[in-house]
């Protein structure tokens, strides 16, 4: 046996996607950052012990332009390179290849901490002093000493032993107001799940059930659950149990009575006679519950439903949310109703730097399931995207407040500016704040390029396949600054009047129709023909508006198999259609799930505007936005514009030796890390593939860096010192896309 003893800047307890993130932020930016996880493997409930989807604010496609960027966008794009067949072996090692690549993380895992020591502050306040772990196989126990400390654990073990103010269980509907909680604050949790997964061996396969495995017709499964021989790991996300227990301290007899519904599934599905299963054969089944909830840390802000549904904008936000609060009932598996209830936001959500931080312990922050919310918001936050982009700013903030000498509450009152700037410096996953930074060269540069787009033009890409008015449809556009005469192409059966509407989406990171603007009337000819109309829409600053086109039997519209980006297509759902996901009943009136774009992914309405836009300009990749806000806040080229060049001109030379360009990488695209769904490409095809960067240097263009093959978002470019007045980017192919285009160029 050894003890050690090391000192960082910051240590980061907790292997999670949470943990990953907030450890590589606050490496990037210098600090020495200790990464102690009790794993194996990295990447928590994601890592193939245990095997949960990695899903987040997109939620299977259901919020729009929502993908999570930052640390958690370079795994979701890594991943869709190497591992595009979902293989939970190698997601493992996209994520420890993430955090190895980084020399200032130092990783410890199969470490678990179990003691944590304290002193009082200047004001009597508790501060974490030291955490030590004790690392299985080697026997070598490690304290750790810090300035700032960052639970990432999910159960919340490092905060709980040092004091800092938690909960457990369901506030009462009192406490906060909240329509989704009990009368009665009470114990109850959502519970663990235990997945399996199987392959057909192309032979007959017996299965003799361990004496563990249940008998389902003794239990109420078979009659409110769906079992499908197809389904593989998280698709069987509703074999849950624990919720009426501590998942904690009972996590063994769940591990237990999980083994026990798995097997029994097992039986049903080999030994029935009711499936088609003669050749498949168990290949794996976990053998460690994945928690969903045990405690929730005390902030300085608690996140509440209201503040999910309403969207409450936050001046200290610092990540985002999307998916639905996301409630179980507590008897799981074995409940007689519906294995959810969701509810979704109009568009995503602000998260709070006051969520990340304890009330009570000085130097602590967390993220993750673990952070300051309601037991009800804390069902849309847990998600583990979500709890990704929690944990790159929480490692930002655990950097700074390092090296300025600040307490997490000091950061976060008095510099909560440097935090977001320094986090959007990074591409991190921020909505709705713009960047406003000194240093950027580019902000003072005029910027042109070869081309731009200017018309809102579809038609280029129109098809033979047509859209039936059986329904209502509808086309988000981005408006800038006009939206006046506007025609669909389409296809009638004899004359007739459509009705088309114009709608705004109520906030910049919502696209549905929220708020009417006006109803028009445009006359359809039978045969092949337009329904035209003249909106005369003139917003006060840019936005996005939806136009409706009402149901109308006997008219199509013409379908397109590409499009400008920033242009949706939606389709209203109907009662025919088939639900998402058979557990889970659909809420009414959702704008998100009233109107759907997963099944139009990719196409669009043949449909043009007469106005000039100027949402694609060159000038919007220094407009201070880097994703999409009331707009598509990047310059695109005119399609098939061979090589499309970007171009920074100063009116005095500069000395340039940094470049930073946040390429497009198609954020409405829902990539996932395992086996959900397969996407058909391996790098996004709206990125730059090849490109090179140049300096006009006595009159010639010199190259600063040439790339190819890139399959990145965010590129960081040191080059070497060079003085000059005009700098361009030169994208010589995409991944696929006509359109070059890049969210921002920065130039240091």
């Amino acid at each position: 046996m050894q003890s050690r003893e090391q000192h960082h800047d910051v240590v980061v307890v907790g292997g999670g996607l949470a943990g990953v993130s907030a450890a590589v932020a606050a490496a990037r930016l210098g600090s020495s950052v200790a990464l102690v996880t009790n794993r194996p493997v990295l990447g928590g409930n994601s890592s193939s012990e245990i095997r949960v989807w990695v899903v987040g604010a997109t939620a299977h496609g259901t919020q729009r332009f929502a993908r999570e960027t930052g640390i958690m966008g370079e795994l979701f794009l890594e991943n869709q390179y190497r591992n595009p067949q979902g293989n939970a072996i190698y997601w493992d090692q996209v994520v420890l290849d993430l955090v190895r690549a980084e020399p200032n993380v130092h990783l410890h895992l199969n470490t678990d901490v179990r003691t944590v020591t304290t002193v009082d502050d200047e004001t009597g306040a508790p501060r974490i002093a030291s955490v030590t772990g004790w690392t299985m196989g080697s026997e070598i126990e490690t304290t750790f000493t810090a300035p700032v400390f960052l639970d990432c654990t999910g159960d919340g073990l490092v905060g709980a032993l040092a004091g800092a103010s938690y909960r457990i269980g369901r506030e009462g509907r009192d406490e906060h107001g909240e329509e989704w909680a009990p009368e009665q604050p009470d114990d109850e949790l959502l519970g663990s799940s235990i997945f399996f997964s199987t392959h057909d061996t192309g032979r007959p396969e017996k299965f003799v059930p361990p004496s563990i495995a249940k008998d389902l017709s003794t239990t109420p499964i078979l009659a409110n659950r769906a079992i499908k021989t197809g389904d593989n790991g998280c698709n069987y996300w509703w074999i849950e149990w624990g919720g009426e227990l501590d998942t904690v301290t009972e996590n063994e007899r769940i591990r237990d009575e999980l083994w026990g519904v798995v097997y029994g599934i097992w039986d049903h599905i080999k030994n029935s006679g009711a499936f088609d299963a003669d050749s498949l054969t168990l290949d794996w089944v976990g053998a460690i519950p994945g928690k969903r909830e045990y405690r929730r840390f005390v902030g300085d802000h608690t996140l509440t439903q209201q503040d999910l549904l309403s969207q409450r904008t936050f001046p200290d936000t610092v990540a985002f949310g999307g998916w639905s609060i996301d409630l179980h009932p507590v008897e799981g598996v074995y409940a007689e109703t519906a294995g959810a209830q969701q509810r979704y936001t109009d568009g995503t959500y602000d998260i709070p730097f006051r969520s990340l931080y304890s009330a009570d312990v000085t130097n602590l922050l967390f993220a993750g399931r673990n952070i300051s919310a309601s037991h009800v918001a804390f069902g849309s936050t847990r998600v583990m995207a979500t709890c990704a982009t929690q944990g790159q700013a929480a490692g930002t903030a655990a950097h700074l407040a390092a090296r300025h000498g600040l307490t997490p509450r000091e950061l976060g009152t008095d510099h909560v500016a440097m935090l977001q700037q320094t986090l959007l410096r990074e591409d991190a996953p921020l909505i709705g704040v713009r960047a406003h930074d000194g240093a950027d060269l580019a902000q003072r540069a005029r910027i042109s390029a070869s081309s731009e787009l200017v018309r809102l033009d579809t038609t280029p890409w129109a098809t033979e396949d047509t859209f039936a008015l059986d329904r209502d449809a509808a086309l988000v556009v981005p408006v800038d600054p006009v939206l006046g005469s506007v025609a669909f192409r389409t296809v009638a059966d004899h004359d007739t009047d459509v009705t088309i509407e114009l709608w705004t989406t109520g906030r910049p990171q919502n696209y549905a129709p929220i708020a009417h603007v006006s109803t028009h009337t445009a006359r359809v000819r039978a045969g092949a023909a337009e329904a035209a109309v003249d909106l005369g829409f003139r917003p006060d600053e840019p936005c996005n508006a939806v136009v409706v086109v009402r149901r109308t039997p006997g008219v199509r519209l013409v379908l397109t198999d590409g499009h400008p980006y920033g242009v949706l297509a939606l389709r209203a759902r109907t009662a025919d259609d088939e639900q998402f996901d058979d557990h889970i009943p659909e809420e009414a009136d959702q704008p998100v799930t009233d109107w759907e774009a997963r099944a139009l992914r990719g196409r669009s309405f043949a449909f043009t505007a007469a106005d000039a836009s100027d949402a694609w300009r060159a000038s919007r990749v220094a407009d201070g936005y880097q994703r999409p806000f009331g707009g598509p806040h990047l310059w695109s080229s005119e399609p098939d514009d061979g090589a499309a060049t970007l171009t920074l001109d100063w009116a005095e030379p500069v000395d340039v030796r940094e470049v930073r360009i946040v390429w497009n990488d198609d954020v409405d695209a829902d990539l996932i890390n395992l086996h959900h769904h397969r996407t058909p490409w391996d790098a996004v095809p709206t990125l730059a593939r090849d490109y090179r960067i140049e300096a006009c240097v006595d009159g010639s263009w010199r190259g600063l860096a040439t790339v190819t093959d890139n399959r990145h978002r965010h590129r960081v470019h040191d080059v070497a010192p060079t003085r000059t007045a005009s700098l361009r980017v030169v994208v010589t192919a995409t991944n696929g896309s006509p359109f070059a285009s890049a969210s921002a160029v920065k130039v240091y």
